[in-house]
């Protein structure tokens, strides 16, 4: 990724101002074998305390490496319960990236956030919803298969206020 990737304007703009890159040679111990390297590239996610989130093992080119980081960062806010933040960077993976193969991830993981932050069901048959149209064959799709089975309210219509004052003169009553 060094020849290809990492050079990309973008990609160098994101990595200097979203995240803390570290770069540890997959044999070089004992941080490889601390956090279970095998192969490399391995781009791996961690909270502030060194808690995994996120890891993506192979080669991610410049269409694909700003999405997935993005991922690791939404999906670590997701577990450790900032679910406005994670919802808002599972957005920006959506709207900026959606043709990645970040989205059907963020999708779900969206839909979970809200559900989590809200207690209302909805999001997770939507997050559904789009994933079978958007992402048929994903395994994010099969995920969130359970979903489909979640009612979907019909918003309620309230009834036009009728007119107290047509149905007094209809009557027949009248004031002196």
């Amino acid at each position: 990724m060094d020849a290809v990737t990492y050079p990309d304007e973008k990609v160098a703009e994101f990595v200097n101002n979203r995240v803390i890159p570290l770069r540890v040679l997959f044999d070089h111990d004992p941080l490889a074998r601390d956090f279970n390297l095998k192969w490399t590239p391995t781009l791996i996610t961690l909270d502030a305390d060194g808690n995994e989130h996120h890891r993506s093992v192979g080669f991610l080119g410049v269409e694909e490496i700003i999405p997935t980081l993005l991922l690791g960062i939404g999906k670590s806010c997701f577990e450790t319960g900032r679910f406005e933040v994670a919802i808002s960077i599972f957005d920006e993976i959506l709207a900026e990236h959606a043709s990645s193969g970040s989205a059907a991830e963020a999708i779900y993981f969206k839909g979970v956030a809200l559900y989590k932050s809200t207690h209302d069901a909805t999001p997770l048959r939507a997050a559904y919803e789009e994933l079978r149209l958007e992402h048929p064959e994903s395994e994010w799709t099969k995920r969130a298969y359970p979903y489909r089975l979640i009612p979907i309210e019909e918003p309620v219509q309230q009834q036009p206020k009728e007119d107290l004052s047509q149905r007094i003169y209809e009557a027949g009553i009248h004031s002196v």
